[in-house]
């Protein structure tokens, strides 16, 4: 495996404001300082705290409970009484959104940012080294939790929330009915935790608007991160409708391929963010150590992605901010999408132009409204990138000669492109509304059925069933943050009290 050098860790800044990420997975962090002990702040899915520190991840596999059977000669009549005047108690298995453990990939460092062997492929067009060291500006980092446990409390320690019984269903839809039964619920996050139920270890990403810090809970000894927002800057910068809709976003979705919010809090200074510590770092440094990724590398991270997408548009939020920066790797190598700043529900169309200038569509571009067409197009993008290394409309890292670009649409595509991604590229990356898979009738089945997802098994990846083509070398549950930079920790003292609380009533939701 030859070495890469000259790895320039420099990321993308977003439209407008440079942007930070949360982190992501369940595990539920902190002990609620006021909040009751209902099972509404239990996550979703998971096991009890003192479960969930014995496994790697949870798992909402619920038991199966057969009934013992009667002496068949005697009891026969009985039996059939029985049968007839009451049911099965059986449960059929729910999919656990988990994956067996694998090692570290050969010839990877624990304490540095990995170099995978099996997946370097070094940049083969002209166009990606000056676009790997062009990458400018301050990104956020975030990290998510394995664990699928939520922060305990005090007192009382939450239990998992009863399964309801449901007959036995095809394989085919056990992932769809697990995704479907957390679409009506919204969990209680507010107001649950305080900063004394953390203890403060490292700085794990920094932003405009303030940082993310890894943390351990005091109750259940857990690691967790939580985002600190400055109110001031927040209010400063005009993001306030961008914050609040964040936090909302955030509380009401519930996906395996998703970051978990398991409660905010805020003082007269700070607004804070408790989420999962996503262990394995970003896709972003991933991919510019390896230059390019494999077509089947690149092909299971777009299918985790449009996974992700198909759930948020069946909420009909539009995501918005898709890119290597706001994806993370968990401790199996599976993805966790973070950073919701942009994420906005949005039911018929919006004219809010936001995003990152790579990836922006050119509906935002032209400003003449757009939906969820937009997120279809920036996969289209992603996967270009993960196959090139370079994104199709990079010019300089100039945002208006990218716009240029991107208006003008004429996407070079290198020979090594596999056939089928080419032709799913050419149906994502395409101006033409009326052509963009995902945005026709079929919606996100139609880019499922392509041919360049042809093997991919939906209901088992739904799972996280199929073991990921690359493992973070980090070691589980023990607040490892290897694969993340250091950062100078932040001076001001968090917490504080006492003053005049100027901004509160514009983050009620907090």
């Amino acid at each position: 495996m030859h070495a890469l050098g000259g790895f320039l860790r420099r990321k993308r800044t977003r439209d407008g404001n440079p942007g930070h990420s949360p982190p992501s997975n369940p595990t539920s962090p902190v002990t609620p300082t006021g909040s009751s002990s209902d099972q509404s702040s239990v996550p979703r899915g998971s096991r009890s705290s003192a479960a969930s520190q014995s496994t790697h991840r949870s798992s909402a596999t619920a038991t199966l409970q057969n009934r013992p059977a009667e002496p068949a000669a005697e009891q026969q009549q009985q039996q059939q009484q029985q049968q007839q005047q009451q049911p099965m108690n059986t449960l059929s298995p729910q999919p656990p959104y988990a994956v067996a453990q694998h090692t570290p990939s050969p010839g990877t460092d624990p304490q540095n940012v990995p170099r995978i062997s099996n997946l370097i492929n070094p940049p083969q067009a002209e166009g990606a080294a000056g676009y790997q060291q062009h990458q400018g500006g301050q990104y956020a980092q975030y990290t998510s939790n394995n664990g699928g446990t939520a922060p305990t409390q005090p007192q009382k320690q939450h239990q998992p929330q009863q399964q309801q019984p449901q007959q036995p269903q095809q394989a085919q839809q056990q992932a769809q009915v697990a995704v479907a039964a957390t679409q009506g619920e919204v969990r209680v996050t507010k107001g649950k935790y305080s900063l004394a139920d953390f203890e403060l270890l490292r700085t794990l990403g920094t932003g405009s608007f303030g940082r993310v810090h890894l943390v351990q809970s005091r109750h259940n000894h857990r690691f967790y991160a939580i985002k600190v927002l400055k109110k001031a800057q927040v209010v400063k910068m005009k993001q306030i409708e961008h914050t609040n809709d964040e936090r909302k976003m955030l509380g009401e979705v519930k996906h395996p391929f998703l970051i978990t919010l398991w409660g905010t809090f805020q003082d007269p200074r700070n607004l804070y963010m408790v989420m999962d510590f996503v262990e394995g770092g970003e896709l972003f440094s991933l991919l510019r150590r390896s230059g390019r990724f494999p077509n089947p590398v690149a092909k299971f991270y777009a299918a985790e992605v449009t996974l992700a997408l198909e759930y948020l548009h069946s909420r009909n939020i539009i995501y918005r901010d898709l890119k290597p920066e706001n994806l993370l790797l968990d401790r199996h190598g599976h993805l966790k999408i973070t950073d919701f700043g942009f994420a906005k529900r949005v039911p018929d169309k919006t004219w809010t132009l936001c995003g990152t200038p790579d990836y922006l569509a050119p509906e935002v571009v032209s400003n003449k409204g757009y939906n969820k067409s937009v997120d279809w197009w920036s996969l289209g993008i992603l996967i270009y990138e993960m196959l090139c290394g370079y994104t199709p409309f990079w010019d300089s890292g100039s945002p208006m000669k990218i716009y240029e670009n991107i208006l003008r649409g004429k996407v070079k595509y290198p020979a090594y492109v596999n056939p089928d991604a080419q032709n799913l590229l050419e149906r994502l990356i395409t101006a033409d509304l009326t052509k963009r898979l995902g945005n026709l009738y079929g919606g996100s089945q139609d880019v499922k059925n392509h041919p360049w997802f042809a093997e991919v098994t939906w209901d088992r990846l739904a799972r996280r069933d199929i073991d990921a083509p690359y493992s973070p070398p980090v070691r589980a549950g023990a607040g490892d943050a290897s694969q993340f930079d250091r950062y100078p920790e932040e001076t001001e003292q968090y917490g504080q009290t006492g003053g005049h609380d100027e901004y509160g009533h514009m983050f009620q939701d907090f």
